[in-house]
């Protein structure tokens, strides 16, 4: 069956830095957009990257861009969030999805189950 499972989410201190990782499987992580979203308490879901198929282009939301980068190692079936000069409102449960659209998802997208991330000192 399709799944997708995030992890790496840990504690961490503000400025430091983080790699998220999202694996697939029962599909190829190679055929699809997959984006990554959070989660903070008592906020809405914020779609915060999206890269297309084939790894050709990105889409970055203004709050995190030039500090996370998304790469995929399709060996593996896994694409990676890279997390730089983490900021307290960087904490979040993160998820990544298939089918996103920008900072959306689609009816269809498959979501993992989540990664907390925690930025305090």
């Amino acid at each position: 069956q399709a799944q997708l499972v995030e992890s790496g989410g840990e504690l961490v201190q503000p400025g430091g830095s983080l790699r998220l990782s999202c694996a697939a499987s029962g599909f190829s992580l190679e055929r699809f957009a997959i984006g990554w979203f959070r989660q903070a308490p008592g906020k809405e879901r914020e779609g915060i990257s999206c890269t297309s198929s084939s790894d050709s282009s990105t889409y970055y939301a203004d709050s995190v861009k030039g500090r996370f980068t998304v790469y995929r190692d399709n060996a593996q079936n896994t694409i990676y969030l890279e997390m730089n000069a983490l900021k307290p409102e960087d904490t979040a449960v993160y998820y990544c999805a298939t089918n996103c659209v920008g900072s959306r998802w689609s009816p269809v997208s498959a979501w993992g189950q989540g990664t907390h991330v925690t930025v305090s000192s």
